[in-house]
């Protein structure tokens, strides 16, 4: 399979005064050999004007991060990526490719995740073109493969994943890089710029989202009150402030927690009596 090739041109300025030198000088030589009617003189430097002439389109300009792709007769010559004004083979075709940095953003696709809930999402991919025979001779437009297998990746990954930003991120770069590597395209940052349910589900799903969010500050609560009830009752115990009976540590237990897992401020109620009153 064949890869990019690095060419050199020829300097351009120096060929370019080449060229002038030889068409003032050729031109000369011509009107002499017309005026003395030699005819061989005049074959000769007419060929060698004509040849002059055919060699200026040879000169091309390469801008900083550009690339001039050189193909003779339809065979890959290489590709030229060194800015400056070079001269090449004026029967060369030159297909100029930008190296620049570019971005893509995907239009919202909806697709359902993992658990089959319809979600909509979009996704940026920041893009730049390196290997300069694969981009053009591998794929019939750079540009469209990038979209179409942006939008693909995209896709296959919404489906494997239920709804998770942080998990789709990390492997969508990895899955858009493989399906562009054919095309010597280099993905430097890819991300998920849109997630959301879709509009026919995104009520229910934002009061499924808030009531796990509860259950798990509940949870969290609980875990806490508990621990603390625990240090509670072993600091009363070691330091033998007080002796309660397996029904008072229920008791106690129980107005401990009701305190700690409260959402208001409870009113505390006065004993004036003995403990067991």
């Amino acid at each position: 399979m064949s890869h990019e090739k690095a060419v050199h041109g020829l300097p351009g300025w120096a060929v370019l005064f080449v060229l002038i030198a030889v068409l003032f000088g050729a031109s000369y030589a011509l009107v002499q050999a017309a005026r003395e009617a030699s005819s061989w003189g005049i074959v000769l430097w007419s060929l060698v004007l004509a040849l002059d002439l055919v060699c200026l389109p040879g000169l091309t300009v390469v801008n900083p991060n550009e690339a001039k792709v050189l193909t003779l007769f339809g065979v890959y010559k290489g590709s030229i990526k060194v800015p400056g004004f070079w001269w090449v083979n004026p029967l060369t075709s030159r297909r100029r490719l930008s190296l620049r940095v570019r971005n893509f953003e995907s239009g919202r696709l909806k697709v359902n995740d993992l658990d089959g809930n319809p979600i909509e999402i979009a996704a940026v991919v920041v893009w730049r073109i390196v290997e300069t025979f694969e981009a053009v001779f591998n794929v019939d437009d750079y540009e469209h493969f990038v979209h179409v297998q942006t939008e693909a990746a995209v896709r296959i990954l919404a489906t494997t994943y239920a709804y998770s930003v942080v998990e789709i991120t990390e492997r969508l770069r990895h899955e858009i890089q493989e399906r562009l590597a054919t095309a010597g395209i280099d993905v430097i940052e890819a991300r998920i710029s849109h997630l959301a349910y879709a509009p026919e589900i995104a009520g229910a799903m934002l009061r499924r989202q808030q009531a796990s969010a509860v259950i798990a500050a509940r949870q969290r609560i609980v875990e806490g009150a508990v621990g603390m009830v625990e240090m509670a009752l072993a600091e009363l115990s070691a330091k033998r402030v007080v002796q309660l009976d397996e029904e008072r540590k229920a008791t106690m237990v129980s107005n401990l927690l009701v305190v700690l897992c409260s959402e208001r401020g409870v009113e505390p109620v006065v004993n004036t009596g003995t403990l067991y009153q």
